[in-house]
């Protein structure tokens, strides 16, 4: 009798247990199974890095809110709907995060449920009923970073570590993404023609592309002895020297938050990624034609580049000026 009482606490269910024995396989081990699952995805190359890096971190963060918040999930057949909204509740409210990490978060619980579904893990997807909350639609804001705070983190980075400020100007200059970058080798940088290879396996439109160094990025490299490494050598491995082993995107970003941002006390918007959003902007600004800005931040369609021109040196169309019809 107490260990049947013990079994009905943690949520046992002879119905389930006896018509659908699968559903009463430890939560712990569902998850662990997820797990799996994702490692084996990345080393497939089944999903882009970052969707990997994501769903490995909500994971976590779900394991945490389970054990800090005592939820009482035992078997898989347990993760219903009471589940994802309470989840979902502290991701919003106590995490203090926008309502486009909530509805993230919800889309990755979509995920999750239809794997434990696949599996025979649950027998419904908690998620149906639950609905995204609709946001005030705004135009993507750009965070350009002023020229004043550009200048503090060149001297900064000059001072500080002159291999992170390639990195910064690879993609403030180039147009390069981070996850590009950190699959870039130094065999892909050719010093006569300066150039850069970006090969369309790491490529967000998965379409071989060559973009230009500008002269004092060059310089640079040469500074830095970059030239000196072997040419299979990634441009940026370990503390972003050249290096035999594969260094994620996402060290840029943290070294940007842990070094650059508290250094330098930068708000919150200045994001590492902001350096090209900025640099097209900048370009733009400097009079440098639409066309070649365009084919260097490899846009698609000129009017993706547009979205970076600022409003205030868009300039009247001179024939419209001089025109003037019958009326």
């Amino acid at each position: 009798m107490n260990e049947l009482t013990q079994k009905l606490i943690m949520g046992w269910n002879p119905w389930v247990c006896a018509e659908a024995p699968s559903q009463y396989t430890p939560w712990a081990e569902a998850l662990k199974r997820y797990k799996n699952y994702l490692i084996k995805v990345a080393g497939d190359d089944g999903y882009r890095d970052e969707t990997i890096t994501s769903y490995t971190s909500r994971v976590r963060i779900l394991e945490r809110w389970i054990s800090e918040k005592k939820i009482q999930l035992y078997y898989s057949y347990q993760f219903d709907e009471n589940i994802v909204e309470q989840f979902l509740e502290y991701v919003w409210l106590d995490r203090d995060n926008s309502i486009r990490t909530r509805n993230n978060y919800l889309v990755w619980l979509k995920h999750f449920a239809n794997f434990l579904i696949e599996r025979h893990l649950i027998s419904v997807n908690p998620t149906d009923n639950i609905k995204a909350i609709k946001r005030r639609e705004t135009t993507k804001n750009r965070d350009v970073i002023p020229e004043n705070v550009l200048s503090r983190i060149h001297a900064y980075l000059e001072e500080k570590n002159k291999f992170y400020l390639l990195a910064c100007s690879v993609l403030h200059y180039l147009f390069i993404r981070p996850k590009e970058m950190s699959y870039i080798k130094v065999g892909d940088i050719n010093i006569e023609k300066s150039t850069i290879v970006i090969h369309g396996d790491h490529a967000k439109n998965h379409n071989d592309a060559v973009v230009t160094i500008p002269d004092h990025v060059l310089k640079l490299m040469i500074e830095l002895e970059i030239f000196k490494a072997p040419g299979n050598y990634y441009l940026f491995s370990k503390s972003f020297r050249p290096g035999k082993e594969y260094a994620s995107e996402k060290c840029f970003r943290d070294w940007w938050v842990r070094h650059v941002r508290q250094d330098l006390k930068l708000p919150s918007e200045y994001k590492f990624y902001s350096l090209k959003d900025t640099g097209i902007t900048n370009m733009l600004r400097a009079n440098a034609d639409i066309l070649t800005v365009r084919d260097q931040a490899r846009h698609s369609s000129i009017l993706i580049t547009d979205q970076y021109t600022p409003k205030d040196i868009k300039q009247a169309n001179p024939y419209i000026i001089r025109y003037q019809g019958a009326l």
